[in-house]
């Protein structure tokens, strides 16, 4: 069988202005002067060359206009630049709508817990704390935050990680923690709310006159939120009342409770100052709750005290030096911070915001826990970590 298709008169003896092989062959020269014409003037009107088809019938088929198309070069050049912009700038996009994320996120938990511990009627008392039967944080996630937080999963020491708590996360400085949650020498540095002994005498009153403090280490608990965040717990049940300290005293019995959040579980980056961070807790009654964000890198020695704050606002219009109960967190997180050097950074005092009634500043010793007023501090120098709220 023979089939045939039919003839398109529009795909045969078409003709183009100035060029081809019988020229509107079969259209009347009337027509085709019209047809010519009417283009040429249509195209310096537009400022284009334009091209009239005719069939083999002599009717008007298209106007063609010269020009406009793209080549397959020019297609692939635009398509590559495209290519190229979008790589450099969408990571720094995406990056900026998760750091907006993450902030949103944080602002929300502090003010949950903030809402949470408010209800609590104290912060002390839960579970015992002894070196044979630590149920202390256990106990108080159980019997005291799960009654005014919504809680979806709790863990002992024993199973953080099936809580969310990653096993490798990433300090301020860059460097890398791991074996988290599965080495107990790891998670003992970060019990620094207790970990450790120091000695001291002679200065302050009384109440500032702590001339001793040891605590040994403590089993750490997490939980899960209806939100997704992931809250490992460190809880001193003994924790003590602000007194007004005038001048030098341990910080360590001040502090309830210390939670290292991550915002959203093992999914990642798992780096300080993004998805993980910190809350702290102080004082059982009255409690005042923190959660500083490191910003940016430490400041050498070199920062006076009375430029702390100008020093800060050069690096972030929205960042400051950390107030006592700040800077206490600080101490208590100073693992993830990174950079840990008795000699160098852990071995100075931390700049706070803060002053006693002489109008010196306090500052925050990030190697033995202690705060106190140094004489003249509003002129001395040294080291700061900027944070925001």
């Amino acid at each position: 069988m023979i089939s045939f298709e039919p003839e398109n008169p529009c795909s045969k003896g078409l003709n183009r202005r100035g060029g081809g092989q019988g020229e509107h062959a079969n259209a009347t020269p009337v027509l085709r002067l019209a047809l010519n014409a009417t283009a040429r003037v249509s195209g310096q009107e537009r400022g284009l060359d334009r091209r009239t088809l005719v069939s083999s019938q002599g009717k008007p088929c298209s106007v063609a206009l010269l020009g406009l198309a793209f080549t397959m070069a020019e297609i692939l050049l635009s398509l590559t630049i495209i290519g190229v912009v979008a790589a450099i700038t969408l990571p720094s996009l995406t990056g900026n709508i998760n750091e907006r994320t993450w902030n949103t996120q944080r602002k929300a938990l502090y003010a949950r817990f903030s809402q949470a511990i408010a209800l609590m009627p104290s912060l002390n008392g839960y579970g015992t704390l002894d070196d044979t039967n630590d149920t202390a944080a256990e106990t108080f996630v159980t019997e005291g935050l799960a009654k005014v937080l919504k809680i979806n999963n709790i863990c002992d020491a024993d199973h953080l990680t099936d809580c969310g708590i990653p096993d490798k996360i990433t300090t301020t400085e860059g460097n890398l923690i791991d074996n988290f949650t599965n080495n107990h020498n790891t998670m003992a540095k970060f019990n620094n709310m207790f970990n450790g002994s120091y000695s001291h005498s002679g200065w302050g009153s009384a109440e500032d006159n702590v001339t001793s403090y040891s605590q040994s280490d403590t089993k750490a608990a997490a939980f899960e939120t209806q939100n997704g965040e992931s809250i490992l717990v460190f809880y001193n049940p003994h924790c003590q009342q602000d007194y007004n300290q005038t001048n030098w005293h341990f910080i360590q019995p001040k502090i309830c409770a210390n939670f290292v959040y991550d915002l959203n579980g093992n999914k990642g980056p798992n780096t300080v100052g993004k998805d993980i961070g910190f809350i702290t807790a102080l004082y059982p009654s009255d409690s005042v709750i923190v959660s500083p964000l490191p910003i940016g890198k430490w400041k050498n020695n070199s920062v006076q005290y009375l430029q702390a704050a100008s020093a800060c606002m050069a690096q972030d219009s929205e960042s400051r030096p950390p107030n006592r109960e700040e800077a206490a967190a600080l101490f208590c997180n100073k693992e993830l911070l990174g950079g840990y050097n008795g000699s160098q950074h852990w071995g100075s005092m931390i700049i706070t915001s803060s002053r006693n009634d002489t109008g010196n500043f306090w500052t925050q010793s990030l190697a033995t826990g202690h705060q106190w007023v140094p004489e003249n501090s509003r002129t001395a120098n040294g080291y700061l970590q900027c944070i925001k709220r």
